[in-house]
């Protein structure tokens, strides 16, 4: 009986091997497979919700060689998404993977579109399979990433916005929730970072769902660390991919195609981390892309303020709507008083509220929109029945809100709190000097004559502004602190180069070259008259031994030639040097009369003659004329620091020379966007530590310090060691008879003692 080794039908991993080697010769076996295929297939959709192994094979093995054959299996992949589409929620979770993963081969092998395939994989969300939905949530975000990889496929973006905008208003929760977490993700990862995009995301902001309401509003106030993160830990993997080839190339056999993979994967490496390095983009926060922040706002606080949900979504919507407040410098006059009612240091997140109140704050807000908020801090916090805590945190809120809305803040309300400076609570002293500080820099005129400080130069020209004023500036600020001394010398030095050049050109170029060649003849005539003197005394030589009656009347006369051609020369010459000698007098009388102005200019600064309007206009002309370098701008904020210091003032703890090289902290005083919560909780106290802290921090200290004990050691470290040291290491029960007898004894004792050798010395004798 004949054996049937024919194993190709029970084996598909071989058949498939071959196929894709060879297709047209296993034409019939793979159309074998496919009858096999359509009739369990029937089979299956009598029962979808049953489980089909044979079915599952036979899926994966068609998608795996369905590129061979594209004309018979042209319907194959419509097949696989009715099946999907008709009874998605039904299927086996097991066979629904399967088909799934089918349809995700074809599609890397570019036979389904994706405009297509993956709105099927958004309406697969609605299904209660966790393990489908993350699936296809990774691959959706890798098929769209590799479709931008290049350059912005705007065509297919364009359709999946549109339909992902449509499923963040589907019924199902699950489907909405997983189509946003797509839109994010993909913004995040800079692939749509445009703004429609993020007017997307806005939108569910006022989804009546909680989870997706909550994630849209988290996504808006996110730091923009994600970005980062993502940088940090592909770069870990590049790191440790390229450790792993380099150990394999020691640790592996040795030989030369095993050098050229190694060799050809670090180069494919290190140009993946060049063109990350050389495109990078710069992530801007997606409310600066809101296209009506104003609507969306007021939108948003008209939810909040019917919202029935927890209060930390409703803490979250409070800080996107002052966030939005702040960034934008929007009107909504109604969130201040809503934000009062929280205003209490027994509220639940109370310094939360009191950071977003700090971030709501501009200068286009009415100053007596806010004097209520204000006065509600300090009535609640800053008073002597709440904790020293209380205390520092409201002077720490006015602050904040002060550096945005100075005008907030009364005469008689600034005395007050400033009187807090001497507080026996450091925290609240420290936050009170701080308001002062600020009100130095911003209005002095509100500030107590004592809590001014020294009058400085920069001080004395600080006016208060209106509501709505705008200070424009012409120049940049602080360029009339430059030395206006190196700059007139330069302009001078300028100057006196285009005067030369004005001057060679009025004298004519010619001038300058037959100057230079008047030179040159100078030397040359000397050469020529030298050799001609030499020539003339060999010539003459040899004629007097040849003969010297004939000779002597010729060589007189070729020397007399010689001579009178020698004279010309030299003549011409002397005329050239005297003619660049003019030039030189003539340049350096103009560099004499620069240095004379300059001199000028010096004494007109040493003696404080330069009023401020010429410091401005030169400071003006200067910007006008060129861009500042670095080193001048370093120049400018040492000055400005300078003039803010008085150095008749005693006391300092600090030098100029040490200011300088520290920040400029007289700017820190301006308008950020966000206020962090630790500006609001800065408080100076020292907490008592537990047992743990102090631990560690003797721990520290020991760290580096010399061991206790005598710093003298042994002269000679191979000597042995003396009976007293050794007496330190023995057991007690080797030493205890030594003690014993080394003890107090009693006057009994003694005399007993006494006797014994009294007795003892009489035996002797």
């Amino acid at each position: 009986m004949a054996r049937n080794r024919n194993l190709l039908p029970n084996n598909l991993p071989q058949l498939q091997n071959l196929i894709k080697r060879d297709p047209a010769a296993y034409r019939d076996e793979f159309h074998l497979q496919y009858q096999h295929y359509k009739a369990l297939l029937q089979l299956f959709l009598l029962n979808p919700s049953q489980q089909s192994e044979k079915l599952e094979e036979l899926v994966m093995f068609i998608s795996q060689v369905i590129h061979c054959y594209p004309e018979e299996m042209a319907t194959y992949p419509e097949e696989l998404q009715g099946l999907l589409r008709k009874n998605s929620t039904v299927l086996d979770p097991g066979v629904r993977m399967t088909l799934c993963k089918g349809l995700i081969l074809m599609r890397n092998k570019d036979i389904l579109s994706p405009h297509i395939l993956l709105p099927l994989f958004f309406e697969l969300f609605r299904c209660s399979d966790k393990l489908l939905r993350s699936t296809l949530y990774g691959h959706i975000v890798s098929d769209i990433k590799r479709l931008n990889h290049r350059h912005k496929n705007n065509k297919v973006n364009t359709t999946l916005q549109n339909f992902m905008y449509t499923m963040l208003q589907d019924s199902n929760k699950m489907a909405a929730k997983m189509s946003l977490d797509v839109i994010m993700e993909l913004y995040r990862k800079n692939i749509w970072n445009d703004a429609k995009t993020v007017n997307v995301i806005s939108t569910a902001c006022f989804s009546p769902i909680s989870k997706i309401m909550v994630a849209a509003v988290s996504f808006f106030l996110h730091d923009d660390n994600t970005a980062d993160d993502d940088a940090s830990s592909d770069s870990e993997s590049e790191f440790t991919t390229s450790r792993a080839m380099m150990v394999s190339k020691q640790t592996l056999k040795k030989g030369k195609k095993r050098e050229r993979k190694v060799a050809k994967a670090l180069s494919l490496l290190e140009k993946h981390k060049k063109k990350k390095r050389k495109c990078l983009v710069t992530s801007f926060s997606a409310l600066h892309l809101i296209n009506d922040p104003q609507d969306f706002a007021e939108k948003l606080f008209k939810k909040l303020d019917r919202s029935t949900e927890r209060f930390e979504a409703r803490l979250l919507i409070m800080n996107l709507i002052s966030r939005l407040i702040g960034v934008h410098q929007l009107f909504l006059l109604n969130f201040y008083p809503f934000l009062q009612r929280y205003l209490q240091p027994h509220q639940q997140e109370v310094t939360k509220i009191l950071t977003f109140l700090a971030q709501a704050s501009h200068e286009l807000v009415p100053p007596e929109v806010l004097e209520p908020a204000i006065k509600t801090v300090v009535n609640n916090f800053v008073t002597e029945r709440n904790s020293e805590d209380a205390m520092a945190i409201g002077l720490n809120t006015v602050r904040e809100v002060c550096v945005r809305t100075p005008l907030v803040m009364t005469h008689e309300l600034l005395q007050d709190l400033a009187m807090y400076k001497t507080h026996r609570d450091r925290g609240v002293a420290m936050a009170a000097r701080s308001l002062i500080q600020l009100f130095r820099t911003v209005n002095p005129d509100l500030l107590h004559k004592k809590d001014r400080g020294h009058p400085s130069q920069l001080e004395d020209k600080k006016t208060s502004m209106a509501y709505g004023e705008l200070k424009a500036e012409s120049c940049v600020p602080g360029s009339e602190l430059l030395d206006l001394v190196s700059g007139d010398t330069a302009a001078g030095e300028s100057d006196l180069v285009s005067g030369d050049i004005a001057a060679g050109e009025g004298d004519g170029l010619e001038d300058s070259n037959h100057d230079d060649d008047g030179e040159d003849i100078i030397h040359d005539d000397d050469e020529d008259l030298s050799i001609h003197d030499d020539d003339d005394l060999g010539s003459h030589d040899d004629s007097e031994e040849e003969d010297a009656s004939e000779g002597e009347w010729e060589d007189d006369s070729h020397s007399i030639a010689t001579m009178e051609t020698s004279t010309t020369s030299i003549a011409m010459g002397y005329s050239r040097v005297r003619k660049s000698d003019r030039k030189r007098q003539r340049k350096a009388q103009r560099l004499r009369e620069k240095k004379e102005a300059v001199t000028a200019i010096e004494g007109k600064v040493s003696s404080g003659r330069v009023g401020e309007e010429e410091r401005k206009e030169r400071a003006f002309n200067l910007v006008q004329s060129r861009f500042l370098t670095q080193e001048e701008f370093e120049e400018i904020r040492r000055k400005r620091l300078l003039a803010q210091l008085d150095p008749n003032a005693k006391g300092m703890k600090r030098g100029a020379d040490e200011m300088t090289g520290g920040e400029d902290d007289t700017e820190d005083w301006g308008r950020g966007e966000l206020v962090s919560e630790a500006q609001i909780e800065n408080v100076y106290k020292r907490h008592h530590r537990s047992k743990e802290e102090k631990l560690a921090s003797v721990q520290a200290g020991r760290e580096g310090r010399e061991k206790y004990g005598v710093k003298k050691g042994k002269l000679n470290p191979q000597s042995s060691t003396t009976n007293k040291e050794k007496l330190k290491t023995k057991a007690y029960t080797m030493i205890v008879h030594k003690k014993k007898s080394k003890s107090k004894r009693s006057f009994r004792e003694k005399q007993q003692a006494l006797k014994a050798s009294l007795l003892k010395d009489q035996r002797r004798r």
